[in-house]
């Protein structure tokens, strides 16, 4: 049976070595039999979490509609500062919307994580987000990645040129593929 997967990243600039890491992670769910949607944080285009506004924005209408229908999940963030983005955070913090759903937040659902830095200290974000994915009640697959010294990795137009990384982001679709279809025969 199809798994959905939906993944959720990028940054708020024009060529963003997370969104491409997300997508090729992506693809390769897709090529293992998932049905998948992105959300590219920047053409997504979400307000900041406002609790003092009643009206939801269609924009996050779209996505916690997506997320409540998913299986599973990959977030690929941006290293900044020592932890993931602002706006991959506001785009996490929008996920409150799913709260009373009939499978809360991210419940049952496998999320696969990727982080792309400037250096070496990826890991720091995939903590950061570790601790999300627990408390939104879902479920961390083992295998990271984090994208090291991007620079490097990536060509001017977003092509990996480390051929052990895109074995890992490749690895990674294929897990949370085949980690959501396991946590679904248990639900």
């Amino acid at each position: 049976m199809s798994r959905k997967i939906i993944g959720l990243g990028g940054a708020l600039s024009d060529s963003s070595t997370s969104l491409w890491a997300l997508e090729i992670a992506m693809a390769s769910a897709y090529d293992a039999g998932a049905e998948i949607e992105v959300f590219d944080l920047a053409r997504l285009d979400l307000p900041m979490l406002d609790l003092r506004v009643k009206e939801v924005p269609d924009s996050v209408k779209q996505l916690c509609a997506a997320v409540a229908e998913c299986d599973g999940m990959i977030w690929s963030s941006p290293l900044y500062h020592g932890t993931i983005s602002g706006a991959f955070k506001n785009a996490l913090d929008w996920l409150q919307e799913l709260s009373t759903d009939d499978r809360p937040y991210l419940t049952d659902r496998a999320i696969g994580l990727i982080c792309t830095a400037g250096g070496v200290q990826g890991l720091q974000a995939i903590n950061t987000m570790e601790f999300v994915v627990r408390a939104l009640r879902g479920f961390a697959v083992p295998m990271v990645v984090p994208v090291s010294n991007t620079w490097q990795a990536f060509d001017a137009e977003g092509n990996l040129t480390d051929s052990k990384c895109k074995e890992q982001l490749e690895q990674l679709g294929r897990e949370v593929h085949r980690v959501s279809g396991a946590l679904a025969t248990l639900a």
